[in-house]
């Protein structure tokens, strides 16, 4: 496959995970007010639920395990950038693209790896709810692991395939996002 053809699967992938961040973004105020919700209710008026409660857990898990492959597109994961900052934008696609073959994708392997038959024992097990009267997805609770590390390779190989055009000389950056944001 060409570099080209592999650079328009990878503005199609980042295409989706800014949909699909588009999506996820609103469970934040959703958990937000869940949360506002169960305060008061148990505050206020000294009562509580417990599907309430869990559906706290639940949406935060959703939130953060979904937007993690927009996160990484955006470069707004955790860096220490004291040297990455005043490298080149070749030297950088170089770091990182190294960085993506080493770490992210043997790691995202992994939590695959590790995490697929905890999920699919849930499902076979039709597991259910932490507590008595909670939220009945816990399948779908533990599915979202492997998918995240999914959703976060996909992600690698995209901004990979960036750091290979870069490299060769095909492009000035590897993040979709500087051109936006004036960065590098």
């Amino acid at each position: 496959m060409s570099l080209r053809a592999l650079l328009r699967l990878a503005d199609a992938h980042d295409a989706a995970s800014r949909w699909l961040a588009r999506g996820v973004m609103w469970l934040a105020l959703a958990t937000v007010l869940v949360q506002f919700a169960v305060v008061v209710l148990r505050y206020a008026f000294a009562s509580s639920f417990v599907m309430m409660q869990e559906s706290v857990i639940y949406l935060h898990a959703t939130l953060f395990m979904l937007a993690i492959g927009y996160t990484y597109l955006v470069d707004q994961h955790v860096r220490v950038d004291v040297l990455y900052a005043r490298w080149s934008a070749r030297r950088r696609a170089a770091v990182d693209l190294a960085a993506i073959l080493v770490a992210v994708l043997p790691f995202c392997a992994l939590v695959v790896w590790a995490s697929w038959g905890y999920a699919a024992r849930s499902w076979a097990q039709n597991e259910g709810p932490m507590a008595y009267g909670g939220v009945p997805l816990v399948p779908a609770l533990k599915s979202l692991i492997p998918l995240m590390a999914i959703l976060l390779g996909l992600q690698a190989a995209s901004i990979g395939v960036r750091c290979v055009a870069v490299l060769a000389g095909r492009a000035a950056t590897h993040l979709p996002h500087a051109a936006h944001q004036g960065g590098a």
